[in-house]
This record gives structure tokens, C-alpha cells and sequence, in this order.
């Protein structure tokens, strides 16, 4: 097991709140981590797939009064959503008794009900967790990571045509079962064919008009799909940094596929030499070390990229509860230069540090107002 940073997030988290929610898509290692925190206390798990668990929260209420001194585990709980209800009262029954806190621990692999219904009926008594997939901090093959993508099974595996084997089966898995239950009726082919259209686009600004013609449906689905792929964690779009300068600024979001792995498993990209040659390479990296460090963000830090009509460009923005901002431009190469687009967005913003994260080991000065990174170097920075 590779030791994941959010497990002393959950436990601390358990120590003072009731429930905690761990959020993230599927395979992406909730269940061993639950496993993990299940050892530290008297904990029963259920996983709420498996028709002999389901059926012992039949009588919700009675099985959770039966284990109320203990830590219940409830895998993919979006399940049974109507369990939410059930939970608050419990959860509150169990204050006016002195047991407040560390009552369960909720998995699912989406944030679209899991977060209306425990929203609407657990608020103040709940802690949401964000797992993402492994990240460089947490890896010490940084290429593999990048080629292979942060699920564990995919990362793990033998050899790359054994984990690009899982990742096409992560896909289909989406694609003919998660997919379906979690949002509108989509055809399996056309929830591809996007899928895949947003990795030869990864990076670049979202163009649902263009997409909309080639998959020959409106631009209203199109954004509909791309908003179920967003609550499945598997799509992010980054979104424009606006500021009153009397300048023109971009106003579309850019699009990223989140995992790295799963950019190359849609691209058919199966090894390094293939991703070296792609031209894709440059964008799968900018979205990877964007994945990176959106992962280890300080709590209220938000990110944007910054791009005006005359050419101006941040590839990452960061701006801090303080409204401090950090600008971070993104090379693939081992002698990173920053591009004039750079200099003029940093002469526009003013911001207080500047980065360029590359894909080397050593980290250096290139000016008085740039410092050059390692993206192990600045996760280390950000999150400390």
C-alpha cells in the first residue's frame, strides 16, 4: 500500500465532526484508505454494491442503533441516498449522548448526490475530504506517474500494456455503468467519442460549439455531458482569471481529462516513446502538474489561468485567501525559458511570486522575479 497524505485528513477530521465524506472517482483508492482508518477504531464497513450489505441497512435506523459505539464505514453511499435522512437524526440523537463525533465514513465516487443530499441534510455535521489519485508527492517515479496516470491498479501494474489495460477498462466501466446511473440517458458511443475529443483538445479553451458539430447533437448537450463528466471527477474545467485592467480577456474556461493516464489511455498513447512523439505531450503535461497541484492547494486558495486577446498568458494562476497571487507557467524540457506572453501577464498582475514548474529535478533562480522548479520541489513549497 502506498501510503496516501489524506489518510491523517480523515482521521483528524473524525476527531471533530460526526461524519466525513471521501470524495473521489472509482479505483481511485477510497476503499483501502477507509480499510486503513477502519484498523484505529471499532469499525464495521459496508459497501453498498454488495446485495448481503445493502440489505442490513433495511432498518437503517435499528442497524445504526445497534452500532452506534462504533465507526460504520459506508461504501458508495450514493447508492442509497435516502439514507442521508436517516444519518442526520442519528447524528444528532448521538450528540445529546456524548457521541458527537467520528460516527461514520462515507465513500462515493461522485460528488453529484453525494453532495446534494449530505448538503441538504447533514450540514454542520459533516467534513468533505477530497481523494485525489496519487500525485507526485506521494510516487518517487515521477515519469511513470505522469505516462500512467495516479490510479493505483494503473500506476502499480507490471508493465504499460498491463496498465493501459486497466485504464480501458476504467473507461468502459464509466461508459456502461456509472455513466448511465449517475446522469441523463447518453450513448455510450457518444460519451466516447467526447471523452476522447476533450483529450486531443486537453488544455486548450472549451469550444462546446465545435464539439456539438462533430458529434452532430446541440451545444446544450454537449455542456450537459461535459458538466456530468466534471461531477464524475474525471473533467476540469480551469477557469479565466477576470480583473478590471482595461484589458480583453479570454472569458471560456480551459478543459482538461484530470488523469494524465486516462488522456493517453483515450489517445491510444501506450508507452513513453509514443507519448514523446505525440503532440499532445505538451498539453498532458500542463494538465498533469496542473492535477498535481490543485490536489495540494491550502484550504479557500483558488486557481485560474489568465490569457488576454493581445497574447498575455499564465498557464496557472493562484490566488490566496489573502488575495495574494502566485503566476506559474508550465514547460515540458529540461531548459525552461518563460515566453513573452508570460512576462506581459506578469507585468498586467503584478503578482507577489513567479514560477516556471518543469519537468527536471533542480530548482534555481532564472531572475530577480522568476524562480525555475521541480514539480516535486514546489508541492513541497505549496503545501507546506
Amino acid at each position: 500500500m502506498i501510503p496516501r497524505k489524506q489518510i491523517q485528513d480523515v482521521l483528524d477530521a473524525l476527531k471533530r465532526q460526526a461524519a466525513v465524506a471521501l470524495i473521489g472517482p472509482r479505483q481511485v483508492g477510497k476503499t483501502t484508505l477507509a480499510l486503513e482508518v477502519a484498523t484505529q477504531y471499532d469499525a464495521i464497513y459496508l459497501d453498498l454494491e454488495d446485495p448481503s450489505d445493502h440489505i442490513k441497512l433495511s432498518s437503517p435506523k435499528l442497524f445504526f442503533e445497534q452500532h452506534q459505539d462504533q465507526l460504520v464505514v459506508l461504501d458508495e453511499i450514493h447508492r442509497t441516498p435516502e439514507i442521508f435522512d436517516t444519518l442526520r437524526g442519528v447524528i444528532d440523537t448521538g450528540r445529546r449522548e456524548n457521541r458527537g463525533k467520528g460516527r461514520f465514513l462515507i465513500l462515493g465516487s461522485a460528488s453529484i448526490d453525494l453532495l446534494k443530499q449530505s448538503g441538504e441534510s447533514l450540514a454542520g455535521r459533516i467534513a468533505y475530504i477530497d481523494m485525489t489519485p496519487l500525485t507526485a508527492l506521494e510516487v518517487d517515479d515521477q515519469d511513470t506517474l505522469w505516462l500512467r496516470g495516479g490510479f493505483p491498479d494503473s500506476y502499480l501494474s507490471e508493465t504499460d500494456r498491463d496498465s493501459q489495460a486497466v485504464r480501458q477498462d476504467f473507461i468502459r466501466t464509466y461508459l456502461e455503468r456509472d455513466i448511465p446511473m449517475f446522469g441523463p440517458r447518453v450513448p455510450a458511443t457518444t460519451m466516447r467519442r467526447l471523452w476522447t475529443m476533450l483529450a486531443h483538445a486537453q488544455g486548450t479553451m472549451l469550444n462546446a460549439s465545435s464539439l456539438a458539430r462533430s458529434l452532430e447533437i446541440s451545444t446544450t448537450s454537449v455542456n450537459r455531458y461535459i458538466d456530468l463528466l466534471c461531477d464524475l471527477l474525471l473533467v476540469r474545467r480551469l477557469a479565466p482569471y477576470h480583473a478590471n485592467l482595461g484589458k480583453r480577456l479570454v472569458k471560456s474556461p480551459k478543459v482538461y481529462v484530470r488523469d494524465s493516464g486516462l488522456v493517453h489511455a483515450l489517445l491510444g498513447i501506450d508507452s513513453m516513446d509514443t507519448l514523446l512523439s505525440h503532440p499532445v505531450i505538451g498539453n498532458s503535461w500542463e494538465g498533469f502538474v496542473i492535477e498535481n497541484i490543485l490536489s495540494v492547494l491550502p484550504w479557500s486558495t483558488h486557481a485560474f489561468f489568465y490569457r488576454t486577446a493581445a497574447g498575455a498568458e499564465i498557464d496557472l494562476l493562484l490566488q490566496f485567501s489573502d488575495n495574494r497571487l502566485w503566476a506559474i507557467e508550465i514547460k515540458r524540457g529540461h531548459t525552461p525559458k518563460p515566453t513573452k506572453g508570460f512576462y506581459q501577464a506578469c507585468e498586467d498582475l503584478q503578482p507577489e511570486k513567479s514560477f516556471i514548474i518543469y519537468s527536471g529535478k533542480d530548482d534555481y533562480p532564472l531572475s530577480e522575479d522568476i524562480h525555475v522548479t521541480s514539480l516535486a520541489g514546489f508541492l513541497e513549497l505549496i503545501s507546506g
